[in-house]
């Protein structure tokens, strides 16, 4: 199936919605009340969409998945060999231990060749909202640090044969990220392990894809940073008229727990403006589906709907032309509630790989099944304040 059929069917949708939505509106201002029915029309209309879109959203993902071959790269035969054996019966000869090398401290297990980590970090940047919109930078050390300049470098006009001045030197900031420790603990059955046509890196790979997935996001949106990433709603949010680096902008909603009554279009133009213009090129709002529902609602003075089911050149949703990527852990409409972020994620949001996976093969613990304990250590946190910028449901 191509994406254009299942776009078109978005579109009609959307057009219901239109039409149901305005329904309701006309009963409002004629009655004062809409029939129960519309509501619950414009419900499961609602929810048609948000079920589209993630239709659309798993076959992007399945044609952008990268298929990767069997063979392991510069991997030895022998650790091929030794690493195949392990998975499958735990059972390594002295010659294949040398050739697994990498022991995992005092817990025992190995460190996985290249293509498991590499099948795993692919399938968590399909999987990942974030990671398929922010920086992901590689690294073999436990702590990443990155020097930033505040000011950026300072420069000035001179004549030609006019003295040169030294120009102020720029401020200069240090951001760090340590990489945390995400673990998986997966059961296999030894039906699987003792098929000979069964890929298990690959299954293990599947496994710790949602696990991993799932909890990175949470981190990457309101991580604490202790013991894990930490997240861009994390960091202290003040109004944008009096940001400083080290924090998160917001604009005001303009109600406690709701957009504003009046033009409540003109808080979010408030944020799409509250970036500079080298941010908001490629600039994009980030929400979760609750409030992706309310937004879908809003109207600009014209009476034109803000959201877009397509956006330009037949991408995702849009809303006043800027895409949307919607993550669940986004926080729902509430008092003081940051449930809408705008900025350019891959300038504003670092998130940092320790190259290595672990695998730990445990066949004792939940007989008959054999577990399998999977480690990856993950670090995140911003790298540019200036980039993103929340929408904070507040009066002020």
């Amino acid at each position: 199936m191509t994406q254009a059929e299942p776009r078109g069917e978005i579109a009609r949708t959307h057009e219901s919605y239109i039409e149901t939505n305005e329904q309701i509106l006309a009963e409002i201002e004629t009655r004062g009340a809409a029939d129960p029915l519309l509501d619950e029309k414009l419900a499961r209309i609602d929810a048609a969409l948000q079920a589209q879109q993630e239709r659309l959203d798993r076959l992007a993902l399945d044609r952008q998945r990268p298929r990767l071959a069997g063979g392991a790269g510069g991997e030895s035969v022998e650790r091929k060999s030794a690493w195949g054996a392990y998975l499958r019966s735990g059972i390594v000869s002295p010659i294949e231990t040398k050739a697994l090398n990498s022991v995992v401290d005092a817990e025992g297990g190995y460190l996985a060749p290249d293509e498991l980590d590499r099948r795993i970090e692919s399938r968590l940047e399909q999987s990942s909202p974030m990671r398929r919109i922010a920086s992901v930078r590689q690294t073999s050390a436990g702590l990443f640090r990155k020097p930033i300049s505040v000011t950026g470098p300072q420069a000035g006009w001179v004549a030609e044969t006019a003295d040169r001045p030294q120009t102020a030197q720029p401020v200069l900031s240090e951001v760090q990220f340590p990489a945390a420790e995400l673990y998986a603990n997966i059961a296999a059955t030894p039906q699987l392990l003792d098929d000979a046509f069964a890929n298990v890196e690959e299954w293990i790979a599947s496994e710790v894809e949602g696990a991993f997935a799932q909890q990175e996001s949470t981190a990457f949106v309101s991580g604490d940073g202790n013991g894990r990433p930490r997240g861009f709603l994390n960091y202290t949010l003040v109004a944008d008229a009096t940001h400083s680096w080290g924090n998160i902008g917001y604009i005001a909603s303009g109600a406690a727990g709701a957009f504003a009554a009046a033009n409540p279009a003109d808080r979010l133009l408030d944020l799409v403006y509250a970036p500079k213009a080298r941010y908001r090129a490629r600039g994009r709002f980030v929400m979760n589906r609750k409030t992706l529902s309310a937004v879908r609602k809003l109207k600009d003075a014209d009476g034109d709907y803000l959201f877009s089911p397509t956006g330009p050149n037949g991408t995702g949703p849009s809303l006043l032309g800027y895409p949307i990527t919607e993550i669940e852990e986004m926080p729902d409409i509430g008092a003081n509630a940051a449930a809408i972020a705008f900025g350019d994620f891959e300038r504003g949001y670092l998130i940092v790989d320790r190259q290595g996976t672990r695998v730990l093969r445990d066949p004792y613990s939940a007989k008959p099944f054999v577990l399998f304990y999977v480690t990856k250590r993950v670090g995140g946190g911003v790298q540019d304040f200036d980039a993103i910028k929340v929408l904070r449901f507040s009066a002020s």
